[in-house]
């Protein structure tokens, strides 16, 4: 993956500004909570438009698809088209949560053969820190887009390829540590994890400010956990709780120029099937 993954603060007020604007895509979301629609109503990026995770980012849930399924292709071309996004044009998202969320869109987008989409690093606290506007309410008369998706431009694993992968290749849990040593399970039928998946949580590719770590702090950090870009010949997949966070693992290797495969099911697919191991402490198993 070899195009931008990230815009500033600064370059998206001035790509606002010019004749040639992109869509704006808000979607904040976070495990339990879901108001994300009221806090974008309190203050967003100007002529943003809220993406709804849970809805328009996923397919309803199921034992097998996990919390959060990939969306029907045709109900994702759909939403990108109420969301505004047409041939040739420029897509960002954003949350309010080190852009956890909104890399499931702009790993989806990306997934469906959209290939300029760019996540605002820090999210919408850089932001605000640059000094730079919010507006309220919602959006009037969004000119609908023309955009024909074309799924299947990244990759993705179903369970059996996941659990390969981690006997042959790399398999990142992207989920807490407690997670992923099975010392708490707030949500899933299970706690533990794959067997011979290592634990490489997201939050450890932020800073303490929400933006990304460097390309060459991130290279360190995959680098340490096997996954480096001048060995390319070790293929790499990314699991977490539902498919959302696992997107913002591989926006970070991506930024430090590694690929990396999506299981979409994740843990919510695979601990739903009793026929599934798991493994619980800190060891991959």
């Amino acid at each position: 993956m070899t195009t931008a993954v990230t815009i500033t603060p600064g370059a998206l007020d001035r790509a606002l500004a010019s004749g040639a604007p992109p869509v704006v895509l808000d979607v904040r979301w976070q495990l339990g909570d879901p108001n994300g629609r009221e806090y974008y109503r309190v203050g967003h990026i100007p002529g943003a438009v809220f993406a709804d995770l849970d809805t328009e980012l996923a397919a309803p849930p199921s034992p097998q698809g996990g919390r959060h399924p990939l969306p029907d292709p045709e109900a994702l071309q759909a939403a990108a088209r109420r969301w505004g996004i047409s041939a040739g044009r420029a897509v960002v998202v954003y949350d309010d949560n080190g852009n956890t969320a909104a890399a499931r869109a702009w790993w989806l987008l990306r997934w469906a053969g959209v290939a300029d989409v760019t996540i605002l690093d820090g999210a919408l606290a850089a932001w605000q820190g640059a000094g730079l506007r919010l507006e309220a309410g919602d959006p009037e008369g969004v000119p609908p887009g023309d955009i024909t998706l074309t799924p299947g431009a990244l990759p993705v694993l179903d369970a059996d390829e996941a659990a390969e992968l981690a006997r042959k290749g790399l398999l990142l849990d992207a989920r807490a540590a407690e997670r992923y040593r099975g010392e708490t399970e707030p949500v899933d039928p299970r706690a533990g994890h794959i067997p011979g998946a290592l634990s490489a949580p997201t939050g450890d590719n932020l800073t303490t400010a929400g933006a990304f770590l460097t390309p060459a702090e991130l290279r360190a950090r995959f680098a340490s956990l096997g996954a480096d870009p001048d060995e390319p010949a070790v293929p790499v997949g990314v699991y977490c709780g539902s498919g959302v966070t696992a997107a913002h693992q591989i926006a970070a290797l991506a930024i430090a120029g590694i690929d990396a495969a999506l299981f979409p099911g994740s843990w919510s697919a695979w601990s739903a099937d009793p026929a599934r191991p798991a493994v619980t402490g800190p060891h991959p198993g």
